[in-house]
């Protein structure tokens, strides 16, 4: 798949939406259930933040710092302050991204596959779907609304279906689950989400 520099304000958008939806976390939320089963809301904000930080060290050619994954560097400060947290590693990946030539890069990304590097456009692209879709994620935990520009959806779409669907999907490690049904979904972001394995009817439990 062609991917050009036109991305590039279109993963900001979606990043920056997600860090005005997660402004409106404060600690008491952080127990939440979330669409990612399994996870609580800080699970899933200490997850996007330190993916953040992980995408700006891989940026600046330091990927491969298994250290610069880890959950448990940020796991403190989003406990403490959420929101500022999250900022903060937003912040931190947008500066990375803004780089030139970033798209030509070589991104070392271990969790992708340990010891190969992989194309900026890559690496930022799965960044983007990945982006769309926790801002979903958030949004939906809290009971808030959701929207982005359509051509930030439509943009992410081929993205997301690009990625296959099948038994990698099943197992602890997948970043996606399998695929479920859209039931008649006609939105770009419904379609997407139900490829990645979320029901976009998905509500909190009373």
């Amino acid at each position: 798949m062609h991917i050009d520099c036109s991305i590039l304000p279109l993963h900001r958008t979606a990043v920056q939406k997600s860090v005005d939806i997660v402004n409106a976390v404060s600690r008491d939320d952080l127990g939440r259930p979330t669409p990612c089963a399994g996870w609580t809301l800080g699970d899933l904000l200490t997850h996007m933040t330190v993916q953040h930080h992980g995408f700006a060290a891989a940026a600046r050619g330091n990927g491969a710092d298994s250290r610069v994954w880890d959950a448990a560097t940020v796991a403190d400060a989003v406990a403490a302050n959420p929101a500022a947290a999250y900022a903060d590693s937003a912040a931190d990946v947008l500066e990375a991204f803004s780089a030139d030539g970033i798209l030509d890069a070589p991104f070392a990304i271990p969790e992708f596959q340990p010891g190969v590097d992989f194309p900026g456009s890559m690496a930022i692209a799965a960044h983007f779907v990945d982006y769309v879709v926790h801002g979903w994620d958030v949004a939906r935990t809290l009971g808030a609304p959701f929207e982005l520009p359509n051509e930030v959806t439509a943009a992410a779409l081929p993205i997301a279906f690009a990625v296959p669907d099948g038994e990698t999907r099943t197992s602890d490690d997948a970043p996606f689950g399998p695929a479920v049904a859209s039931n008649g979904a006609t939105s770009d972001l419904d379609r997407m989400l139900a490829h990645l394995g979320r029901s976009p009817a998905w509500s909190a439990p009373a």
